[in-house]
């Protein structure tokens, strides 16, 4: 059977995304696009008071490498032990820490780079649960998280803000509730297509709200809304990439959707990310070039291809076809020893074009390291 260009393979499928026009130069790779780029990864950070407050660590670590021109945090900007912010919510639940965000969104703006931030599950999906004290509403909590990190649609974080795409302007009109998914965004540096989606754990929030905050109806139209549209902005981001000839696509979230853990007895399952899964795994095949999967969640450094043997422990999980060039990297979470940053190079020029190295900053996080 013959297969359709993925760009055209996009079209067909229905998807037409506002303002996304390869004549829009705001979006368009600089001149030096063939410059290999450096990328700071981490995520779960910071997870607790004591990294907090000894931030400097890890941003004084990312700010000296010179090489650095981008800052990616794939989510979870507290523990799930910690309560949220009790976002929207009068009078304030007592076991809330209403100025936790600020503070972490003041620790962004101390990096140089730009910075890409995509939510995890701690910070609103799990806000219900009781070792997060019970401390907010899901969809209050990620409405904040979205007011606060999201306030300039389009834009990064970090002292050099740049313009990305977003999905709250760059939407397919047939589906308008698209434009709430502010944190979706997308860009192009080094000849590779950068794409964010809100990804989270606890099987995509599918680990059912609980107490004051149980809800299933809104709880499930959540899901199926967020996950409808982060499959669009996946669609759009391959089709982008093929339409602009780039080399590879990197993609950023949050969720672990291989986690062991997950899939032991009492674990919160992975069944909610299949339908993502095989449509990320038919638009890699059909892409052909490399791509590259950034997630954070179970904390755990790692590297692997998880769907390139469909009969391998990761490749039954989802039901895939083969993926061969789709790799995976798990960074390590803030609380492991040691406390590290993932440094991506990304060379367009070379085969491959992803190498990577782990940079610690911290031998020992549950100390202050100094």
């Amino acid at each position: 059977m013959k297969t359709l260009p993925l760009s055209v393979a996009v079209l067909a499928s229905g998807l037409i995304v506002t303002g996304f026009a390869a004549a829009d130069d705001r979006y368009r790779d600089d001149p030096d696009s063939n410059k290999a780029l450096t990328v700071a990864v981490f995520g779960d950070w910071p997870y607790n008071d004591l990294l907090l407050a000894n931030a400097a660590l890890l941003t004084s670590s990312v700010n000296s490498d010179p090489a650095v021109g981008l800052v990616i945090h794939v989510g979870d900007i507290h523990s799930g032990s910690m309560p949220c912010t009790s976002a929207g919510i009068l009078p304030p639940i007592a076991a809330s820490n209403p100025g936790w965000n600020q503070a972490v969104y003041f620790q962004f703006q101390q990096f140089n780079a730009p910075v890409v931030y995509t939510p995890g599950d701690n910070e609103w999906s799990d806000c219900h649960k009781s070792k997060e004290k019970s401390s907010g509403d899901p969809l209050k909590e990620l409405a904040s998280v979205r007011r606060l990190f999201f306030a300039r649609p389009g834009h990064t974080l970090g002292v050099d803000d740049r313009r990305v795409r977003t999905q709250a302007k760059s939407f397919d009109p047939a589906f308008p509730a698209d434009a709430q998914f502010v944190e979706n965004v997308m860009w192009q540096k080094s000849r590779v297509m950068f794409v964010t989606l809100n990804m989270p754990g606890s099987n995509n929030d599918t680990v059912s709200w609980t107490g004051a905050f149980a809800n299933s109806a809104a709880q499930a139209d959540e899901v199926t809304q967020r996950t409808d549209a982060d499959i669009r902005w996946l669609e759009a981001a391959f089709g982008a990439a093929e339409d602009e000839h780039a080399k590879a696509v990197v993609i950023a979230l949050q969720a672990d959707m291989w986690d062991p853990e997950a899939l032991a007895l009492g674990g919160d399952g992975l069944s909610a990310y299949k339908r993502f899964v095989q449509t990320l795994a038919d638009l890699s095949v059909r892409f052909r070039r490399p791509v590259l999967l950034l997630n954070g969640d179970s904390h755990v450094y790692k590297a692997d291809k998880p769907l390139a043997d469909p009969t391998s422990p990761t490749g039954t999980i989802h039901a895939t076809q083969a993926v061969p060039n789709l790799t995976r990297i798990t960074v390590q979470g803030s609380t492991n020893k040691p406390a590290e940053w993932l440094r991506l190079t990304i060379n367009p020029r070379t085969p491959e074009v992803f190498t990577w190295t782990n940079v610690p900053y911290c031998k020992d996080p549950l100390t202050s390291c100094q």
